[in-house]
């Protein structure tokens, strides 16, 4: 995905209320200094990708009718590092992969074989991918890790990333979605979308939620498959393109 605009960048004063952050603006030339709050479409934790002062990127929507035009896409984490704390955009990062067929376990033969947010039960999971020759079916459900080496043991080996972020109800909820599917004789795949530079490795985070780390082992027994895979940040877009290892 790209861009339409350049992003602008900033530092990061702080992040309130969930959905909102105040940045000081370093370019373009002409504002740097100025003190803007920005839209920050995260719901998570963001555990490690909100420190006071580090350096981030905004989006310009240039839409007079938003409240907040400035939305927060990228952040520096550790001084080294981009990750994408926008979740919005793992959906559209998988999609295009999907109809791009990058993602080599799963085939997509026509955008008309890709359905995103199916509805299934009560609520609904992100894609749908349909065979034309059959009537099977694979469902995918995406999740974003951002969460770098959280446990001070791993800080210093580096490159592990964790899912979940926070005690997840939802996820767990999802979890049961995919066996059930599964059951039923459909594929179901949890697809990880990691868009963060420094995860190299995904892990189950036992730590910060254990009842959702048995129910993800509890998962690959039913046959639900996981996958990683890591974005590659660009000057002006992302592209998501390379597998990652999955430790459950």
């Amino acid at each position: 995905m790209e861009y339409e605009r350049p992003l602008l960048t900033g530092k990061l004063i702080q992040r309130y209320k969930r959905f909102l952050a105040d940045i000081e603006l370093v370019t373009p030339v002409e504002r740097a200094g100025e003190i803007i709050t920005a839209h920050c479409a995260n719901t998570g934790s963001m555990t490690n990708c909100k420190d006071e002062g580090a350096k981030v990127w905004l989006f310009d929507s240039q839409n007079p009718k938003r409240k907040l035009p400035l939305s927060w896409e990228w952040v520096e984490v550790e001084g080294q590092y981009k990750a994408c704390i926008n979740t919005a955009r793992a959906n559209q990062l998988v999609k295009e992969a999907l109809l791009e067929n990058r993602i080599e376990e799963i085939e997509v033969r026509s955008a008309e074989c890709l359905k995103a947010e199916p509805k299934v039960d009560e609520g609904r999971l992100d894609f749908l991918v349909s065979a034309e020759q059959d009537a099977s079916l694979t469902y995918i459900e995406v999740k974003n890790v951002t969460l770098l080496g959280n446990k001070e043991s791993e800080k210093t080996e580096g490159n592990v990333g964790y899912f979940p972020d926070a005690v997840t109800s939802r996820g767990l909820k999802h979890l049961e979605v995919l066996m059930r599917l599964k059951a039923e004789g459909q594929r179901s795949i949890l697809f990880f979308c990691v868009p963060h530079e420094g995860i190299k490795q995904v892990k189950v985070a036992e730590h910060v939620d254990p009842a959702y780390a048995s129910k993800l082992r509890e998962a690959l027994v039913y046959g639900v498959e996981v996958l990683a895979y890591q974005v590659e940040f660009q000057p002006q877009g992302m592209l998501l393109n390379n597998a990652i290892d999955v430790v459950i």
